[in-house]
């Protein structure tokens, strides 16, 4: 995705909240967009493309859910950092867009400030895995291409990873047979701790385990440690794509 490191594409139907983050996040240097609805954040989206975009869940024509899945099943767009606003008393809505791929969520009524500090740890994340030299990883029955981000199985099949789901497999693969806590998956696939109560880490595990078959009651390759974290139970290689 070519888009300016600080452009955000807002979609909420209030028009207040929508000039209020406008001016703020324009205040904090970035350049903001917005849209009233679903149709006008796709045409605007595939007009000029975003750094980062943030979706209202209750939009009058479509949902915010059908919009996040839209933007991970479109591949130019599939690495952008997306942050939810929700209705702060629903954890149904923000389980489910993080099973969708949201990077974060924020329950309104919330703090401009919050919101711009998540934003910003999205963008140092999305930064940082894009200037990280390219190399090719295999695990198990699986290959990660770190510069394309996609993800291929020994079967044929391949896919590609969104910016969430490439952070926390790339960070498996870098700390194999270790265990990593929640804070640690937290600030490198979020750019934060997460807290106590949050299922945002647990969510995000689960989507990974999902696209890599490791389903079930006891999952093989991402495994839960008891009170400390998950582990990477694999063995992890460079490998040569073409060179099976």
């Amino acid at each position: 995705m070519n888009a300016p490191a600080k452009s955000i594409l807002l979609v909420d139907d209030d028009q207040e909240i929508r000039e209020l983050l406008e001016a703020y996040l324009s205040r904090a240097g970035f350049q903001v967009r917005s849209a009233a609805d679903g149709t006008a954040f796709r045409q605007a989206l595939l007009e000029e493309e975003a750094a980062l975009a943030i979706l209202d869940v209750m939009l009058p024509d479509e949902d915010g859910f059908s919009l996040c899945r839209w933007i991970r099943s479109h591949q130019r767009l599939a690495c952008m950092p997306v942050i939810m606003l929700t209705a702060s008393s629903d954890e149904a809505d923000r389980v489910i867009g993080l099973e969708l791929g949201a990077d974060d969520y924020l329950g309104k009524p919330f703090s401009p400030r919050e919101l711009l500090a998540r934003i910003k740890a999205l963008l140092r994340r999305a930064q940082f895995t894009q200037v990280r030299g390219g190399e090719v990883l295999a695990f198990d029955d699986w290959r990660l291409d770190t510069v394309s981000h996609r993800l291929f199985h020994e079967d044929g099949e391949e896919f590609f990873l969104s910016g969430a789901d490439f952070a926390l497999l790339k960070l498996f693969l870098d700390h194999p047979q270790q265990i990593l806590d929640r804070d640690t998956i937290g600030n490198a696939t979020r750019g934060r701790e997460v807290g106590p109560l949050e299922r945002i880490v647990d969510m995000a595990v689960s989507r990974l385990r999902q696209r890599l078959r490791d389903t079930g009651k006891a999952p093989r390759l991402i495994q839960t440690v008891r009170g400390s974290g998950y582990l990477l139970a694999a063995q992890v290689r460079p490998h040569r794509l073409g060179n099976d």
